[in-house]
């Protein structure tokens, strides 16, 4: 049992240590070494200026594991850090948005333009010493190369044109950015706007009435068009009914003249025809017979009308007898 617990005391005490050399004495012994200048890390995209009783000694734009006692700086690495400076600076791309410089159109509208510019430094020392604000006077070089290379042009350019402003601001602020560490990118005239709010106003009116009448022309060219199918339709209708207007009497003038050629069928039809319009007619048929025909028919249909005009009068009378002939020789 005491070797058991020797053994496991001895494991205790040797995870202990490893922690403690692990977690506490090595980052604090490197952190030591990188105090006193033994190394030093250098970032993606990051720039250390060693700065000396007020002269640059070592620059160091490499990323990786550097070891300044290995360079120039050589046995100054121990004293820059207690009488000296390490300046860190960053290399990597920025950007930057300009809302709304004033500038007047070539017509006197009162514009704002937006820039949009990329920037990164390519000089560490002159951006460390040549300006004490070289973000700032880039940009305000940029604002004023927008005002100074985009006022009095005409409106119409100002709106349409966003490649040849942006290029116009770039080629002018290169040069002098240059003298700051900076170098400049990519330039673009983002937003063009008008300042005034009255002007706004009165656009947005002229483009609602502008609107409303070209909604007014469309809507009464195709009433037009409608109305032009409309009526080509209508003629072309009135065309092929009056076309079979015309064709019924000749269909019908030769169906007749056909049967007219048969003096029985021409009967028989003309009398189905006459039958016909007197039954669809609605007229009342008055049948009489045969025996009644001649004079009677006369009296029977002048008795009809008597009665039909509410007249009583008496039976007509019999014809006359007529005397017999007499013998010959009388």
């Amino acid at each position: 049992m005491e070797a058991i617990f020797s053994s496991l005391g001895t494991v205790v005490a040797t995870t202990f240590i490893v922690f403690i050399g692990c977690f506490v004495a090595l980052p604090t012994i490197l952190g030591i070494a990188r105090f006193l200048g033994f190394y030093v890390i250098v970032e993606e995209r990051q720039c250390l200026v060693y700065v000396l009783f007020g002269k640059i000694r070592l620059i160091l734009n490499e990323p990786g594991l550097h070891f300044p006692f290995a360079t120039d700086l050589s046995w100054r690495a121990l004293f820059v850090n207690f009488f000296g400076d390490v300046r860190v600076v960053d290399l990597r791309l920025d950007q930057e948005y300009l809302r709304s410089q004033p500038v007047n159109s070539e017509e006197g509208a009162p514009m704002g333009i937006g820039v949009w510019y990329e920037m990164w430094i390519s000089d560490p020392v002159a951006y460390l010493f040549k300006n004490a604000d070289p973000r700032g006077s880039l940009r305000a070089n940029v604002g004023n190369a927008t005002v100074r290379n985009l006022s009095n042009m005409k409106l119409s350019m100002m709106l349409e044109e966003r490649h040849q402003m942006s290029t116009l601001v770039r080629n002018e602020v290169s040069e002098k950015s240059k003298e700051w560490g900076y170098s400049l990118g990519t330039v673009y005239v983002r937003k063009v706007h008008f300042r005034d709010t009255n002007m706004i106003q009165q656009i947005e009116e002229k483009v609602v009435n502008r609107l409303r009448q070209v909604t007014s022309a469309i809507r009464q060219d195709g009433t037009n068009q409608v109305n032009l199918i409309t009526s080509t339709a209508d003629r072309q209708a009135a065309v092929e009914f009056a076309k079979a207007a015309a064709m019924r009497p000749f269909i019908v003038g030769t169906a007749l003249n056909t049967i007219a050629q048969d003096p029985e069928v021409a009967e028989v039809m003309f009398e189905i025809l006459e039958n016909q319009r007197m039954l669809e007619g609605k007229v009342n048929v008055t049948l009489i017979p045969p025996d009644l025909r001649g004079d009677g028919l006369t009296q029977f249909l002048t008795a009809g009308q008597a009665v039909q005009g509410g007249l009583t009068s008496s039976p007509p009378p019999p014809p006359a007898s007529v005397p017999p002939p007499l013998p010959p020789g009388l």
